[in-house]
Order: structure tokens, then C-alpha cells, then sequence
């Protein structure tokens, strides 16, 4: 390991108990940026103190926005309106955080003063120009990397215009870039998705006062309104309780509450895979919080099968296959996923990493074009990369349930970003995982 922090999981074990994750990343990040540009204070509680969301906060402060905050998941934003931000001293660093890249992007476009986003070799290896071509469409003065990455150049005082944008690929961050835009544009901004993609944007600003238009695949909003701050209750995030519905689904004898957790119906095909797979998966308690719908979900172990994932579920679960994968290497018979190439452009190309990680703890998968392969069976442990990929890091280690000697796992700083206090959370409901290295 050479000193670097890694994860050593030893095999067995159930997970039982309960368990809150913490608050949802894609929600921060909205709660956050929205927060900045109204008017008034927004009060968040529930936020996702990561390395990603904090990223966001800091590029905020950096352009002048006062912030309180974070304390215990309770964040103050003293809101400076929609045309309220000053330029920031130098470049703003995103990391890791291709949110923020994506959406600042959006919202810095109608700003009067220039801008540069920059971020870590990960994030400027990750493709830009589906952002930054509609934006451009809009008259914003963007410029990217040679190869469409980042650093992204804004211009600024540029005037921007709205359009009828149809997503060639289903996107939430570009959606809702193209909607952050549209705040500053004349006239009328639409996006059409060729999916469904998740919402939160589309919900939060109506929340702070906004009004936008919904029609089944397509959204409407003007240019030149006003939002107003508001309370935001985040829930517990989906995608990092996907590892534990995984883990609990896979471990027999498992029977785990993962509370207060978000189920927005855009972000729910985990549930539903996990489902068809055979996984038992009970949703108790339905309530709302600002707008999300939230609920409690046991999940007990179960014999699970392999299956075809159905393609209109895969944008739904698109943060989730790595876990996901976990569970097809311990069901039974073979589990075909095809519609994912987003998958190869995320922080790592996770079809590519998570077939390479599954085959060096003995499982039987191999990569389509845009997809996967994986025929379960038994998995005999071993050592395996997380290249710097949050999600990597922690579906390997949940396999370690199912594992007959022990997982070692290299590259697992990123998992701050969406996950801190990963290893004693999972210790807690009964993974047998210890940090290791520095």
C-alpha cells in the first residue's frame, strides 16, 4: 500500500442494526448553489459535509457569499441574490467534483466578471462540452481544453438568450446547467430529455419561489425572476445507501433499517433492480421534506438472480451500478446491463474498473461497449484498485461480505467526497472493514 490510505476487509458477516448515511450529495450541492443566489438566508440541515460539497461552498465564498457553517450538517447562507456575486481573487478548484464543475458552469454564465473552473487530473479528464455547447448555444463566452475538458473560461458579460435544448444524452447535471443559464437568459429556456433524469433541480427551485414548468420530459423556465431563501431538510443520500441495500441483500442472516433516506422516483432504479433481482427491500414510513419525498427502507438478506436490466431504469440508478455489479457477482445466473456508456466517463470508467476489480476477486464479468456482463458465483478475495473513484472504493469493500479470504483495497481517499466516516458507519451495522496506511 505503500502508506496511502486503503481499506483491508475480511470476509462474512450480516449487517444488522440501523443506520442514517449521510445527507444526499446531489440535494448539497443544490441547496447550496440556490441558497447563494437568493434572497434572504436559506438554514440547511442534513448537509453532506464531503470533500465535493464543500468544494461548491468554498467557490461561493470565494465570490463573496457568507456562509455558516458546516456544523454538524447545519449550513447558513446569507443569500446575495441572482445578481449578487463579485468576481472571485483567482481560478476556482472544484476537486473532484464534477457537479460542481457542471452546474457553477450554468450559473457563472451570465455573470459580468470572467471566471476559470479548474479541478483535480480526474475531473479535467472528464468531458465538458455537453455543457459547454448549449451554453454556448445560449451566448455564453466559454472555452474549454483543447480535448473538451476542463479548465472551463467563462467570459463573462456575455447576453445570454434562452433555447429549446433536446439532451442528446440523458443528464441532470447538464440539465440542470442549461436551467441554471436560464435564470440569467431573456425570454424562455427548455430543456427535453430523452429519459428521465433526477429532478432535484427542477423541485428546489420551485421550493425557493421559482416557477417552473414540468411536462412529462420536458422543462420550461424564464429568465429574470427572483428566488427567495428558504429551510432545506437533505435526506440521507440514496446512492450511499445503495451499498448497504447491497450489502444487506447479499449477506445472509442481514436485516438493516437505513433511515430517512431520499426516494425521489428519479433516483429510485437501485430500489427496483435490486427488486427484480430478488432483493427484500421494504419501504416503511413515506413523508416528504421540502419537496423530496424520504422513507425508511429494511432491507433483508435474500437469494438474488441475475437479470437484464431494463434500459429505461438505467438513468435512474446511473451512480449506483457499481454497487449494483456487486450484487449480480453474488446472484444467480447472469446479469446483462446494456444503455450505460455514461458509466465510462464518470470519475473513472467504472464499466472498465469495476470488471477489472470483480475478476481480480475471481468473479466472471466482462465489458460491452455500454455495459456489462456478470455471471455470479463465488468470490475468493484479493487485492484490488479503487483508481480514485469513491464508489469503486466502497462497492469492493461491500464485497468483502461474500468474500472467502480478504479484500485489500488501494486508492479510497475519494471517498470523503461523498462519504465521510465511511469505515466506522459500516463497522457499526457489522462490516468487518479497517482503514489501513496513512
Amino acid at each position: 500500500m505503500s502508506g496511502a490510505p486503503g481499506y483491508r476487509v475480511h470476509p462474512g458477516g450480516c449487517l444488522t442494526g440501523r443506520l442514517r448515511v449521510p445527507g444526499d450529495k446531489s440535494i448539497s450541492h443544490r441547496a447550496l448553489i440556490l441558497g447563494a443566489v437568493a434572497e434572504g438566508d436559506t438554514a440547511i440541515r442534513g448537509f453532506l459535509e464531503g470533500a465535493d460539497c464543500m468544494a461548491t461552498l468554498r467557490a461561493f465564498r470565494a465570490m463573496g457569499v457568507a456562509i455558516e457553517g458546516p456544523q454538524a450538517g447545519r449550513v447558513t447562507i446569507r443569500g446575495v441574490g441572482l445578481h449578487g456575486l463579485c468576481a472571485p481573487a483567482g481560478p476556482l478548484d472544484l476537486g473532484n467534483s464534477g457537479t460542481s464543475m457542471r452546474l457553477l458552469a450554468g450559473l457563472l454564465a451570465g455573470q459580468p466578471f470572467p471566471v476559470v473552473l479548474t479541478g483535480d487530473a480526474s475531473l479535467s479528464r472528464r468531458p465538458m462540452r455537453r455543457v459547454t455547447d448549449p451554453l454556448a448555444a445560449m451566448g455564453a463566452r466559454v472555452e474549454t481544453a483543447p480535448d473538451g475538458t476542463a479548465p472551463l473560461r467563462l467570459a463573462g458579460g456575455a447576453a445570454l438568450h434562452g433555447i429549446d435544448y433536446p439532451l442528446p444524452v440523458a443528464s441532470a447535471q447538464v440539465k440542470s446547467s442549461v436551467l441554471l443559464a436560464g435564470l440569467y437568459a431573456e425570454g424562455r429556456t427548455c430543456i427535453t430529455e430523452p429519459a428521465p433524469t433526477r429532478d432535484h433541480t427542477e423541485r428546489m427551485l420551485a421550493g425557493f419561489g421559482y416557477p417552473v414548468e414540468v411536462d412529462g420530459p420536458r422543462v420550461c423556465l424564464e429568465g429574470g425572476g427572483r428566488l427567495q431563501g428558504r429551510e432545506i431538510d437533505v435526506p440521507a443520500d440514496l446512492s450511499s445507501a445503495a451499498f448497504f441495500l447491497v450489502g444487506a441483500s447479499i449477506a445472509e442472516g442481514s436485516d438493516l433499517l437505513l433511515e430517512h433516506v431520499g426516494v425521489n422516483p428519479t433516483r429510485a432504479g437501485v430500489i427496483e433492480i435490486l427488486r427484480r433481482m430478488g432483493a427484500d427491500i421494504e419501504i416503511l414510513n413515506p413523508r416528504r421534506a421540502g419537496g423530496e419525498p424520504l422513507a425508511d427502507l429494511r432491507v433483508r438478506g435474500a437469494p438474488l438472480r441475475g437479470i437484464r436490466i431494463p434500459p429505461e431504469l438505467v438513468p435512474s440508478a446511473i451512480d449506483e451500478f457499481p454497487a449494483l455489479f456487486v450484487a449480480a457477482a453474488c446472484a444467480a445466473g447472469e446479469t446483462v446491463l446494456t444503455g450505460a456508456a455514461e458509466l465510462r466517463v464518470k470519475e473513472s470508467d467504472r464499466i472498465q474498473v469495476m470488471v477489472d476489480g470483480l475478476q481480480a476477486l475471481g468473479g466472471e464479468a466482462r465489458p460491452t461497449a455500454d455495459g456489462v456482463v456478470i455471471r455470479g458465483g463465488a468470490l475468493h478475495g484479493g487485492a484490488v484498485d479503487g483508481r480514485g473513484d469513491h464508489r469503486i472504493a466502497m462497492a469492493l469493500a461491500i464485497a468483502g461480505l461474500r468474500t472467502r479470504a480478504p479484500v485489500t483495497i488501494s486508492d479510497v481517499r475519494n471517498v470523503e467526497t461523498s462519504f465521510p466516516g465511511f469505515v466506522p458507519a459500516a463497522t457499526g451495522v457489522g462490516l468487518r472493514i479497517e482503514a489501513i496506511g496513512d
